[in-house]
């Protein structure tokens, strides 16, 4: 398995529920067939550069994981289908395997 962080962050107006419920969404597309999360981060509130769905702050979270190059692409489709996200980003770390 190789290392991957992902990066994403939802309108800071969403409640709790809506945060948990991509997180667990994302918990479930990991370690489906076995992958593993490392760390999650909560950044917080930040602003964004430049307008995004008339945002202009968002809620951000990293998280370090473990998986298949399958599975990637299956959590960016999980990523995109789901309306709280905004925006996502997916990178491997190749200095953490």
């Amino acid at each position: 398995m190789k290392a991957y962080e992902l990066l994403f962050f939802v309108d800071p107006s969403s409640t709790d529920e809506v945060r948990a419920g991509v997180m667990k969404r994302i918990d479930v597309a990991i370690s489906d067939n076995g992958g593993k999360v490392d760390n999650v981060e909560d950044w917080g509130r930040r602003k964004l550069a430049y307008e995004i769905d008339h945002l202009n702050e968002g809620d951000y979270t990293l998280i370090d994981f473990h998986a298949d190059a399958n599975q990637i692409a299956e959590l960016d489709r999980v990523l995109r289908i789901n309306d709280a996200v905004k925006r996502h980003m997916i990178v491997r770390r190749p200095d953490k395997d």
